[in-house]
């Protein structure tokens, strides 16, 4: 049923071009997490927030809580609207979330139209189609020589890593939305190489 769902939402957006995708405002949520040098039996981690657009990455935040609707509708508010100013501007803009529980919730809904921001639906279950996701593993490939202490440290390797990622990274994830779109109508909705 998945796989029918998510087939339907490519052939839906399959005439979507690279310039079209370019509207879509990203975002994700990673735990990070790193074994630290001591002798800590369990390793410290942090739940991180960040959004990308074709422009590049916005500033990221770390939560310190379960993301719940109204951490979310926080976040949005101090984090997800500046951003959207820095990389989109006046230029419309169309926000892409999962389906996580906070990013469904009715009052997140009700923030999204009391906002004027569109929200684009897409397909449960589908990293694979969202380019953020290639970019957290970026930011975990180039952490992994990195060797911090505690949370804190972390927390500092993660905001240097996301500021080495440059504009033309996130250009060409982006560029790449119509070919994971092709992927996913040939693999008929089954997950794809992205």
């Amino acid at each position: 049923k998945q796989r029918q769902k998510r087939l339907a939402w490519a052939k839906d957006k399959k005439d979507w071009t690279a310039a079209e995708w370019s509207k879509v405002m990203k975002r994700g949520e990673a735990q990070n997490s790193r074994r630290l040098r001591s002798s800590v039996k369990f390793p410290q981690s942090v739940m991180v927030w960040g959004a990308m657009s074709s422009a590049g990455v916005a500033p990221m935040c770390f939560l310190r809580s379960k993301v719940n609707a109204a951490v979310y509708q926080d976040v949005l508010e101090h984090f997800m609207l500046p951003a959207a100013d820095q990389l989109y501007g006046d230029a419309d803009l169309i926000f892409q979330q999962d389906l996580a529980p906070a990013h469904s919730a009715k009052a997140t809904s009700t923030w999204f139209k009391d906002h004027g921001i569109p929200v684009l639906n897409w397909p449960a279950n589908s990293p694979d189609l969202n380019p953020i996701e290639n970019l957290w593993g970026i930011v975990k490939r180039k952490m992994r020589c990195a060797g911090p202490n505690n949370a804190e440290e972390l927390k500092a390797t993660i905001r240097a890593t996301w500021a080495l990622i440059t504009p033309e990274q996130c250009h060409r994830l982006i560029d790449s939305m119509p070919c994971r779109i092709a992927a996913v109508i040939q693999a008929k909705g089954a997950p794809t190489k992205y």
